[in-house]
């Protein structure tokens, strides 16, 4: 009776220590599993660094840390900055414009096949009806603004998390193979035999899945500012980022190559629009059905639902680094379910 006592006492503590040191870390949760994430996936490369350091592990990992900051945290903070600080001015500029006088379609809106005509008096009839052009910019600029401006918070809210993320990471460089022994130790206890399977199917799901959504992201940005450079658009560059910022969620690319060519139709450039959309569709987009699944599936056979429901997922309970750390977590999930099932249907 004693021993049992004893054994519920010790149960009751640990319980306590577990739920309070989860209370404490909450805060920092994303963050700690961002740097874990981040780590995980450039992990031959610090290797690779440390070596050419002599051994100098401090240096080596700030080094990482600092090219970290740079490659992500840097683009996405001035995406964040340029992002809030122009919503506003282009709002008041809309505004303005419609304020001081019709706006008349342009001609080729009326040779559109099929709803061209429809298109051009409707457009006719806002730009000489004041009340109704203004009830139109009311309804659909104000949603647009408060979306752009939750858009540039979540991004903000990002760079916060990155920096903190960044910032563990340089510990989790450092001791970064104290703590690979630890996890050893750790696995073999729980698991037993197969410990070193499981860490390394889980170290080979985080960097597929980080190079899937990376890899994806870069192609997709640059193709977009290849693009966007060649019709014309103004701010090539900083729209080539946002897609590659936006090709993280699934939807992201089109609604910015989509309103690119929307511009230049609006210019009166219909070629420039309609190259804008082939190029924005075939090359832009495809690059998400080829690249994400060639590099993910070389380590993980992650379904694309799973992908999206990790981005959405992420994103909700995490923010905006939840798009990094949601599909890896499902990732890891799964290629351990699968691992798990295929060994029990050979026993």
């Amino acid at each position: 009776m004693e021993k049992r006592f004893e054994y519920f006492a010790q149960l009751a503590v640990m319980s306590i220590l577990v739920v309070g040191c989860f209370l404490v870390l909450r805060p920092f949760l994303a963050a700690m599993l961002l740097a874990t994430v981040a780590c995980v996936s450039t992990w031959p490369l610090y290797l690779w660094l440390l070596r050419r350091m002599k051994g100098r592990q401090n240096i080596a990992a700030f080094t990482m840390t600092l090219s970290l900051a740079l490659v992500v945290i840097l683009p996405l903070a001035l995406v964040a900055y340029n992002l809030a600080d122009n919503i506003t001015a282009f709002y008041d500029g809309v505004k303005q414009a419609v304020e001081a006088g019709p706006l008349e379609p342009p001609a080729w809106v009326k040779g559109i096949p099929i709803v061209g005509r429809s298109v051009d008096g409707y457009w006719h009839l806002l730009a000489t009806n004041q009340e109704e052009m203004l009830a139109l910019v009311k309804r659909f600029l104000e949603s647009a603004k408060d979306f752009l401006l939750a858009g540039g918070i979540l991004l903000g809210q990002g760079v916060v998390e990155m920096s903190l993320a960044a910032f563990v990471s340089f510990f989790f460089y450092r001791n970064g193979e104290a703590l690979l022994r630890f996890l050893n130790v750790a696995m073999d206890r729980v698991v037993g035999t197969h410990a070193v399977n499981v860490l390394g199917i889980i170290n080979n799901t985080v960097q597929g899945v980080m190079y899937g959504l990376l890899g994806t992201a870069l192609a997709q940005g640059l193709m977009a500012t290849i693009g966007f450079a060649i019709a014309g658009v103004p701010a090539a560059l900083l729209l080539g980022v946002v897609t590659c910022l936006l090709s993280l969620i699934p939807v992201g690319p089109p609604l910015i190559w989509g309103s690119a060519a929307i511009w230049l139709f609006y210019q009166g450039a219909v070629g420039w629009g309609i190259f804008m959309l082939l190029w924005g569709f075939f090359l832009i987009s495809s690059v998400d059905n080829v690249v994400k699944p060639l590099l993910i599936s070389r380590s993980s056979n992650l379904p694309f639902i799973l992908v999206l429901f990790g981005v959405m997922g992420g994103v909700l309970a995490f923010g905006f680094v939840g798009v990094f750390i949601g599909p890896t977590l499902l990732a890891v999930g799964f290629s351990l379910l699968q691992e798990w099932t295929a060994r029990n249907s050979k026993v």
